[in-house]
């Protein structure tokens, strides 16, 4: 589906899992420019994520913004084992599920929320809306799983191990939000 490779995953944005692991060791010896670097490779994953977990753009903001600070402070207990998407995907649900428990309620999901692809040259109004419409047909955690597939190329295996779901059902959970995803893109057509 379009839709979702519009933001491309890490893996094909330039950074593999080992320039990642790279730049993480270097944040742990104190290398801000590294922390930059990792910033420009993985914010729209981190931020999408967080998105989708809170549903409020202005609370995926500022997650976004502790996670990457979380990453910096914690990249010295970092042990590499070839999944730093794993590792930043676990601190950004980690914080994100602090915000959740202090607000004790989600909001709901709004067109504004999407601003983060508007300023992608190949995303254009129409597709936004498209999306949302789309994502709105998800339950939260198909939104979260078919979210981390797309934005952060993570695997089915990661994803279970990220939201404590046994694999089948992260498997079962993608593929019929797909159909469902692709069923109303053709009924939208």
């Amino acid at each position: 589906m379009i839709l979702f490779t519009m933001v491309v995953p890490v893996e094909r944005s330039g950074h593999s899992s080992h320039q990642l692991d790279a730049l993480i060791h270097r944040m742990a010896q104190g290398d801000k420019e590294a922390l930059a670097s990792l910033y420009e490779s993985t914010k729209a994953a981190v931020y999408g994520f967080a998105l989708s977990v809170l549903k409020d753009v202005d609370h995926a903001e500022d997650i976004t913004q502790d996670a990457f600070l979380q990453f910096y402070h914690s990249a010295g207990s970092y042990r590499s084992q070839g999944k730093p998407m794993a590792w930043i995907m676990t601190i950004t649900r980690n914080l994100a599920l602090s915000k959740l428990r202090e607000q004790s309620r989600a909001l709901p999901l709004e067109d504004a929320h999407l601003t983060a692809l508007s300023h992608n040259p190949m995303v254009d109004q129409e597709d936004l809306l498209t999306l949302d419409s789309l994502l709105s047909l998800l339950d939260d955690q198909e939104r979260q799983i078919v979210t981390l597939h797309a934005l952060t190329g993570l695997k089915h295996r990661e994803i279970a191990q990220l939201l404590s779901l046994p694999l089948p059902t992260v498997l079962s959970k993608y593929h019929r939000s797909i159909k469902k995803l692709n069923t109303a893109w053709k009924e939208a057509d």
